[in-house]
């Protein structure tokens, strides 16, 4: 009989419950449990509200009073919206996210203009404030391959992007790369595949394995056994950084992801008001630790939570 999936809808660090009522692991001393948090990892771009003083329709208001001018909206700025992090599987460093000075690794261009800077084989992702990330695969030919509501696509560059602007990204996983043609073989080798099919929750987990070959991207690619190995270094401030620990990388990726959508100050804001973390250890000043108990692995066949992958 295969272990049953809890659906989770805990929407904040405020409602998770602990490892053990009382707060206590018997074998590892006091920590803080806090079970992982899934939200539908939906990347459709929602349909935006008209500006204030426009009815739904687009048109002129009725009364053909003047117009409240309405602000153009602000550049979109990764220190503002994003989550400086690091990843750690035991003392390796897997994932890099830094807003060092001088750093222009993160910077976005407009989809037109990130067709100039693309290569085949390179990952790319697409921002957007209160957005999931959305990651895809550049073949060439001004196209690219994404996992997207449950179906790997084939698409154009500008299409997939929804008006999000986007940059390339093979350099904040720290995996050796596959050869160009590889990873573009990688990609097309599973257009088409969907549902049932698919062996990947999101966007990123599936363009990453498209890119670096490893199972770890995949669902139930690790034996989820022993301590979690796996640590989501979330920096705070310059000084200061907080740590969260996982059984396997698809369950941090999900973590990570759901930090990008609901922004930094959020993810700070919850840090700060919810969580009580343990002593530090000698010489890991400003540096606090959250044990995540493990999650019982899927049963074959049942649908992720997150509404993007299924179970293959």
């Amino acid at each position: 009989m295969g272990n049953q999936v809890e659906k989770l809808t805990h929407l904040s660090y405020k409602e998770v419950p602990t490892a053990d009522p009382t707060g206590v692991d018997r074998d590892d001393g006091p920590r803080i449990g806090v079970s992982y948090i899934f939200s539908n990892d939906d990347e459709d771009l929602e349909a935006q509200p008209p500006p204030q003083g426009l009815p739904e329709s687009g048109g002129l208001p009725e009364s053909g009073g003047d117009v409240p001018a309405v602000p153009p909206p602000l550049p979109y700025d990764p220190r503002q919206h994003e989550v400086e992090c690091s990843v750690f599987y035991r003392d390796e460093c897997i994932y890099q996210k830094s807003f060092a000075p001088g750093s222009a690794a993160l910077s976005t261009y407009t989809p037109e203009n990130l067709l100039n800077k693309c290569s085949p084989g390179d990952l790319l992702e697409f921002v957007s404030q209160a957005q999931y990330p959305h990651w895809a695969v550049y073949v060439g030919n001004f196209q690219v391959v994404h996992l997207h509501r449950l179906e790997v696509s084939n698409s154009f560059l500008t299409d997939a992007s929804q008006g999000r602007r986007g940059r390339v990204v093979n350099d904040l996983y720290r995996y050796k790369p596959l050869s160009p043609g590889a990873v573009v073989r990688n990609a097309l080798a599973h257009v088409g595949a969907k549902e049932r099919e698919l062996s990947w929750r999101n966007s990123e987990s599936f363009a990453a394995w498209c890119r670096y070959g490893k199972r770890e991207f995949k669902i139930g690619g690790e034996l989820r056994i022993g301590k979690q190995p796996y640590r989501l270094q979330i920096q705070l401030s310059a000084q200061r950084s907080h740590i969260l620990e996982f059984q396997s990388l698809e369950d941090l990726i999900m973590e990570k992801r759901r930090n990008d959508q609901i922004g930094r100050a959020a993810v700070l804001q919850e840090l700060a008001m919810h969580l009580h973390p343990a002593e530090p250890d000698e010489g890991d000043s400003g540096l606090a630790r959250t044990t995540l108990p493990p999650r019982r692995p899927p049963a074959p066949g049942s649908q992720e939570e997150d509404g993007e992958a299924v179970v293959h």
